[in-house]
Order: structure tokens, then C-alpha cells, then sequence
């Protein structure tokens, strides 16, 4: 039991401390084959290069404001798409009529490339940020939707007549038995509608003009052959993604809390 405990106290530093060897390891790789020239330096430069990029970006503000842009637009969309998502999902999952009156239209939504809706919705808002932040929405709110509707359509029948048996009235059913049944299906939702929504963030800003966003310095680093600024605002994406996702986890946690596996 003590050595139970101890483990389950170290596990969140092992982990940590195993991610930064991973990331040390893997920079160091990355530096060796940059300085090598395996690769042809327009196309990879040393990792010590992209970071002093990302510095000397932040430091003259050149960053700050794309970094934001993005992150305020993809932010205010997933919580749009969670907000409309998530409780059609859940609808559709428990309604054999709204199932069937909506699944043709999510499937054929969440089938479509999104690069598709963007001369449309050019033609419709022009450039600019009404735009970028709709492909968001159309990116992330269907994989939610289908997920969550997906949960709804495995809970355990025994549990519903249970409820019922006990008189619980539908809106009793959804917040203690359907809701917490589905959570890890719609935090799967979410965490596919994040990465879709970075699809879409990155397709509206590269195509959509306006002149802002991460995507729109990844063109302009592409078009001036700035390689390390290429790759620092790749590194950038990926820290995004990956801290939206943890955060996610981090709900799930708290949210439910019986999911939480014991440390080994």
C-alpha cells in the first residue's frame, strides 16, 4: 500500500520528467541532422535557428498579435461548436425522429472537405475574420455532434429502465444516467473537433486573406523562404494542439473523476 502511494505521488514528476528527455533527445537529433545537411538547410535548419526565430519574433512583436488572432479565433469557435454540438448530438442519439430528420445532413457535413466551403463563404462574408471563424465552426461542431451522438447510442439499456423504474423524468435520464455515461465520448468529440478546428483555422487564414492569424505567417515565411520562422510557427501549432488537448484531459479528470486509471 505505502509503495502504492509513493508511485502514485512520483507519477505526475516521471512523466514530466520522461517528456522533457523525449523533447531533449528528439532536439538534439534534430540539431545533429541540421548540422550535418542531410537536408538541404532552405528546407531544414537547425533547431537552435527556429528558436531564435521564435524569440527574436515574440521579442519584436511580430508573433504576439498572429499568435492571438488564432488562438482567439479558435478558441470563441470550439465553444461555439461545443455550445451547438453537443447537445444535437445528444438529441439525435435519443430522438429515432431527430436522428433521422438530421443524420443525412451531419454525415454529408462531417464527409465534406472543409476547403471546399471557402469560396462559398468568401462569396458570402468576404475576407476577413467572419469568415475564418465560421470554417472553424463547420470544422470542429460535426465530429462533436457524431460523437456524442455515437455515446447516447451505447448506454446501457439496464441503466435506462433503471432510471425509469425509479421515476426519474427526462431531464433527471440525461444529467445523471445518458450525460455522464456519454462524457468520454464527447470529450473524444471535442478532442477530434480541436483538431479539425486547427484544420479549418489554418485553411482560412492561408486562403481567406485578412492578413492575421498563425496561418497567415506560415505563408508569408513560406513565400520569403524563411525556413526557422516556418518551423517555429509549426512548433507554435503544436503547442496550441497539444495544450488544448491536455486541457481536455485535465477536465475529464475533474469531471470524471472515476474514469482516472491507477497509476503503475
Amino acid at each position: 500500500m505505502i509503495e502504492q502511494i509513493k508511485v502514485s505521488r512520483f507519477a505526475p514528476f516521471r512523466n514530466t520528467a520522461i517528456t522533457l528527455v523525449n523533447l531533449g533527445v528528439f532536439f538534439l537529433l534534430w540539431e545533429l541532422v541540421a548540422r550535418a545537411e542531410v537536408i538541404n538547410p532552405l528546407f531544414f535548419p537547425r533547431i537552435t535557428d527556429t528558436f531564435d526565430a521564435m524569440y527574436n519574433g515574440f521579442a519584436t512583436g511580430v508573433i504576439w498579435p498572429q499568435l492571438s488572432h488564432s488562438l482567439q479565433n479558435f478558441l470563441i469557435g470550439m465553444l461555439i461548436s461545443a455550445a451547438i454540438g453537443i447537445p444535437v448530438g445528444l438529441l439525435m442519439g435519443a430522438n429515432k425522429v431527430a436522428d433521422v430528420i438530421l443524420s443525412p445532413y451531419v454525415w454529408a457535413m462531417t464527409s465534406l472537405p472543409r476547403v471546399a466551403f471557402i469560396p462559398l463563404l468568401i462569396l458570402i462574408m468576404g475576407f476577413g475574420n467572419a469568415m475564418q471563424l465560421t470554417i472553424i465552426v463547420l470544422s470542429a461542431m460535426f465530429p462533436i455532434m457524431v460523437n456524442c451522438m455515437a455515446g447516447v447510442k451505447t448506454v446501457d439499456p439496464s441503466l435506462l429502465r433503471a432510471g425509469r423504474a425509479f421515476g426519474a423524468n427526462r431531464i433527471q435520464m440525461y444529467g445523471k444516467i445518458i450525460l455522464p455515461f456519454t462524457l468520454p465520448f464527447v470529450i473524444s468529440g471535442v478532442n477530434q473537433g480541436i483538431a479539425r478546428g486547427l484544420v479549418g483555422m489554418l485553411i482560412g487564414e492561408l486562403l481567406g486573406g485578412g492578413g492575421e492569424g498563425l496561418g497567415f505567417l506560415l505563408d508569408r515565411a513560406g513565400e520569403q523562404f524563411d525556413a526557422p520562422m516556418l518551423y517555429a510557427t509549426l512548433i507554435l501549432l503544436a503547442v496550441m494542439s497539444v495544450g488544448l488537448v491536455q486541457g481536455m484531459r485535465w477536465l475529464e479528470r475533474r469531471a470524471a473523476p472515476w474514469r482516472e486509471s491507477p497509476a503503475r
